[in-house]
């Protein structure tokens, strides 16, 4: 099953939610992009899908901070 991936990015001072072909925000931190982004990745686990929030690190490689299924917690910046 394919997995809808949101991808949490850094924009200069601001943060923003990239998940497919749209752009979401700004938001003005780390966790709070997070938070909306966990959320719209649960809701289309309630719809049966799968889903996992990436947070893109410094070196700009992605990695995994949630993946629907797993009992994870939201990370704090």
């Amino acid at each position: 099953m394919p997995t809808a991936r949101y991808f949490i990015v850094r924009d200069q001072d601001k943060w923003l939610i990239k998940f497919g072909e749209e752009q979401y925000g700004p938001y003005k931190s780390q966790n709070e992009a997070m938070v909306f982004a966990v959320d719209a990745a649960r809701k289309l686990g309630d719809y049966g899908e799968s889903a996992e929030v990436c947070l893109m690190g410094e070196n700009g490689h992605f990695r995994p901070e949630w993946i629907s299924g797993r009992d994870n917690a939201v990370s704090s910046a």
